[in-house]
């Protein structure tokens, strides 16, 4: 599996204190032989595009995953970030296509664009973002967006195209997902409840967070130290539920559900219940974590993006589980 983690929010931090902290992140993660970092988007936070400029220059080979939100900006406004970030540092990002977010972000925006219409979006927008960093001459008589002859200058590198990753589990973005070539991202369930997604239109990847110690007492003490019950976090989960149209958070949320504190071996949802993640977790012995993980592997999924990690002591229990999994790529 290709491994990446995920990026704090700024929204925890002061003014520069966030700046080193990145770095901080990014020179673990590139040390432990991670991919890259998953850095989000949404009206509270700062700009990903930023974030990843920051990461880049603190380091030599690590991989922005930079979540990219249509109405935020022009897919040629986009494409010009990509090609500027190769011109100056001879570096390469990935990019996770945002079709939607919040509900209150989007009122903010004025977009009303229902569910699947926002995946038609994407296509779009990603269709042209792709056709000028290789070079075309693009024009679209689009929905969404309509170009004519539009070019992008300076020209993106061949070599530093950037790989592209959709998240949600509706058909429409497995249509998207399969239309553009991309990855596609599931929060996704117990491996008793899963069937394979070799055959699948595309690559699957999924998201989940890790607590491995090296025995299981120790790694479930950390865990309930780290997510401890929390009444307020449990209703504010079930006035999201209910106002979100995701397919996935339905989905997920409905399996927490059915699980007690415990989970089900090594998965845990409890921490998505009490609304402090919006992924499941696995929590074990590094050989429990890493028999799950060659579970998942099994099944077909190619990419795996971690929750972020507290601290650089967590890092390495992670990359423990993972390395006995067999099934980590390291760069």
């Amino acid at each position: 599996m290709k491994i990446f983690t995920t990026a704090p929010p700024s929204v925890r931090f002061q003014p520069r204190a966030y700046l080193d902290k990145i770095a901080q992140i990014a020179r673990w993660h590139e040390d432990a032989g991670i991919e890259g970092m998953l850095i989000y988007t949404d009206n509270s936070l700062i700009d990903p595009w930023t974030v990843a400029q920051a990461a880049i220059e603190r380091t030599s080979r690590f991989v922005p995953l930079i979540a990219t939100q249509p109405v935020y900006m022009h897919p040629l406004a986009a494409a010009r970030k990509i090609s500027s970030l190769g011109f100056l540092y001879g570096r390469r990002v990935a990019l996770n296509m945002v079709a939607g977010g919040f509900s209150r972000d989007l009122a903010q925006l004025g977009d009303k664009t229902e569910h699947d219409r926002r995946y038609d979006r994407l296509i779009e927008y990603s269709t042209i973002l792709l056709s000028l960093l290789r070079g075309e001459t693009i024009t679209l008589e689009g929905l969404y967006y309509q170009v004519e002859r539009l070019q992008l200058q300076p020209a993106g590198d061949p070599v530093l195209m950037p790989d592209l990753y959709l998240s949600g589990a509706s058909e429409a973005c497995k249509t998207a997902a399969a239309s553009l070539g991309a990855t596609r991202l599931s929060y996704t369930k117990p491996l008793d409840q899963l069937a394979p997604v070799q055959g699948q239109s595309g690559p699957v990847g999924l998201r989940l967070g890790v607590i491995a110690r090296p025995d299981r007492d120790s790694a479930w003490e950390v865990a309930r130290a780290r997510f401890p019950a929390d009444r307020r976090g449990q209703l504010a989960h079930r006035m999201a539920r209910g106002s979100s149209d995701s397919i996935w958070h339905r989905d997920i949320s409905e399996v927490a559900e059915t699980l007690d504190e415990g989970g089900a071996g090594p998965y845990w949802l409890f921490p998505l219940k009490n609304y402090k993640t919006f992924c499941p977790y696995l929590v074990g012995s590094y050989g429990e974590v890493a028999e799950y993980i060659r579970g998942y592997a099994r099944l077909g999924f190619e990419t795996l993006i971690l929750d972020e990690p507290t601290d650089h002591a967590d890092l390495a229990h992670t990359m423990q589980a993972l390395d006995l999994s067999g099934e980590l790529v390291r760069r």
